[in-house]
């Protein structure tokens, strides 16, 4: 019969073959993180900050600014995936980007410093740039609003692929936003580069013609008499219109009342018939813009579970209004 003493120590082997197996398991410095841990809800902690740095004499303080808002210039530059350079803000960390130009809003993953000279706001990568659909050589007027999206846009921005496009700015916005930036009109600006100066070509020698002698004036007309008109013609009666007998005005039909969930105001027919049927909703003109809502419902509660499949969809700024 084996004694205490020797249990124990066989008991105590045991138990350290198991940690050390479990212990090399777990171990990064065996095994190490797992891709999909990288591109998982982690890498998007820590967020850096950084110190104080300096630009063209200008210092800049990173800092944790949760309702960022403001306007100014981008322009294109390096960098992968749907991603920005700013020079404050926490990296990473996700914003939204506006053309003061076309109204276009699309969503960013901020993940360098910068841009490190000049004084624009954000710096863009070339697939941003794209999707935002500036044009190329250029410095765009733009709204840089920092964000918190779901989690599926934020998994798409780490993996290099873009997010659904948000809702087109409204025309009124953009021309607060365009004030407040300093522009009455919208006009991009060149990219910062020296241009040629333009050429100045040599006037054209100018001949001289002869001088002729002024022309007589023309006789005039000869005078046709005026008839005379019989003070007994009279003059036809003029028909009197009977407002009774006007055709009946057509009256438009009345729209559907009720809860609506209203995904999206589009400046584009095609964009909001795309997301009309991306949600089962209908497309419909408001003005300049075509309006996309899935309804009506018949109370608060199913239309707040249709806002929850929208905004599943991706449309994150939809909400539920009252129509008409």
């Amino acid at each position: 019969m084996r004694s205490a003493a020797s249990l124990t120590a066989i008991a105590a082997t045991l138990l350290l073959a198991a940690c050390g197996g479990a212990n090399a398991a777990v171990n990064p410095k065996v095994s190490g993180p797992s891709d999909a841990a990288q591109r998982g809800p982690a890498g998007d902690y820590p967020m850096v900050l950084g110190e104080p740095f300096v630009v063209d004499g200008v210092t800049y303080t990173p800092a944790d600014t949760l309702n960022y808002d403001s306007v100014g210039y981008a322009h294109v530059a390096g960098g992968d995936g749907i991603s920005g350079a700013h020079r404050t803000l926490p990296l990473p960390s996700y914003v939204e980007v506006t053309s003061l130009e076309t109204g276009r809003t699309i969503l960013v993953r901020l993940t360098q410093r910068g841009p490190m000279t000049g004084g624009d706001l954000v710096s863009l990568s070339a697939g941003a740039w794209a999707q935002l659909g500036a044009p190329a050589g250029v410095r765009v007027p733009v709204r840089v609003r920092r964000v918190n999206p779901p989690e599926a846009e934020r998994a798409l921005l780490r993996s290099g692929a873009s997010a659904p496009a948000r809702m087109d700015t409204p025309t009124g916005l953009l021309s607060a936003l365009r004030r407040k930036l300093g522009i009455a009109a919208v006009a991009s600006q060149p990219a910062p580069e020296t241009l040629p100066a333009a050429k100045t070509l040599p006037a054209a020698p100018v001949e001289k013609s002869p001088v002729k002698a002024a022309p007589l004036p023309p006789k005039p007309p000869p005078k046709v008499p005026t008839p005379k008109v019989s003070s007994e013609a009279k003059a036809a009666p003029v028909p009197v219109e009977n407002p009774a007998e006007k055709a009946p005005v057509k009256v438009a039909p009345t729209p559907a009342k009720g809860l609506f969930v209203q995904v999206g105001a589009y400046s584009d027919k095609a964009r909001a018939e795309a997301a009309a049927k991306a949600v089962g909703g209908v497309a419909s003109p408001a003005g300049k813009l075509w309006r996309v809502r899935v309804g009506p419902h018949k109370d608060r509660g199913q239309a707040d579970a249709a806002l929850a499949k929208v905004r599943a969809a991706g449309y994150a700024d939809a909400r539920v209004v009252t129509a008409p």
